[in-house]
């Protein structure tokens, strides 16, 4: 529905800060099905929006941190010695402070801003998949489909991302899946400390933030917002159980 948003929303000018002051503050309504904020934006309209937002910093996270942490263990699994000990080092650095409070770090060096959270976020959470690879390919390295690689000449490039890398696809799938629910929440607890997208931007955390001011007698501008975080994050979990579930040929099914 956020792809859809521009055709679905009713009010598609409220996503970029539209001023409606007479219909500040209503409730759920059949015009308003989440009601209205205190600028008299309607929120079903800027919680579909924003849902572009939550998810593009999900999927934008993950992905850089795939790419650049897959990367870095492949290299340190299957080369080993000095390279391995380099690249491990540095991993276990960032990995002995906690990923959130590195992002806030890094997020309130760089400022406010959606970008700089998405920043902030991909930097501490490259880590993760450098270890996942790094121990995918030394227990693949030794396999007899590698070894015959290597007899017919095949360069090492090859042996990594065409034979190696592939058979480690399932790992990798499921970790990406379920971490994107935890970076789109991740990504919502910046903006709703002020770190993260800033208005009138209509991301999600953001518009939580603006809605705790108004708690409880105008619950909606929290609450929809809220569950939107929720239901996403739920649904990666149950996507990356299911890939668990589908993939791995030797999981018990019930």
């Amino acid at each position: 529905v956020s792809v859809f948003a521009p055709w679905i929303a009713p009010f598609p000018k409220d996503a970029s800060g539209a001023v409606h002051v007479r219909d500040a503050l209503k409730a759920p309504s059949f015009d308003h099905p989440f009601g209205t904020d205190d600028l008299g934006a309607d929120v079903f309209s800027r919680v579909l929006y924003g849902g572009r937002y939550s998810l593009s910093v999900g999927l934008g996270v993950i992905s850089f941190a795939a790419i650049v942490g897959i990367f870095l263990g492949s290299v340190a699994g299957y080369f080993g010695g000095i390279v391995r000990e380099i690249i491990m080092l540095i991993t276990d650095i960032f990995l002995t402070v906690p990923g959130i409070v590195l992002a806030l770090a890094i997020g309130a060096a760089l400022g406010p801003g959606l970008v700089n959270a998405m920043f902030a976020l991909a930097i501490v959470w490259w880590p993760g998949y450098c270890r996942l690879a790094q121990g995918q390919v030394m227990s693949l390295r030794e396999q007899t489909y590698v070894e015959s690689a290597r007899v017919v000449g095949a360069g090492e490039r090859r042996i990594i991302f065409r034979h190696i890398l592939p058979n480690s696809m399932t790992s990798f799938l499921v970790k990406i899946s379920m971490d994107v629910g935890f970076a789109i929440l991740s990504a919502a607890g910046l903006s709703f400390i002020g770190i993260g997208a800033q208005p009138p931007i209509p991301e999600w955390g953001a518009m939580v933030s603006l809605g705790r001011g108004y708690m409880p007698n105008w619950w909606w501008i929290a609450t929809f917002p809220g569950l939107a975080i929720f239901l996403s994050v739920f649904a990666f979990n149950m996507l990356g159980d299911g890939l668990r579930d589908a993939l791995d040929p030797r999981g018990i099914r019930s």
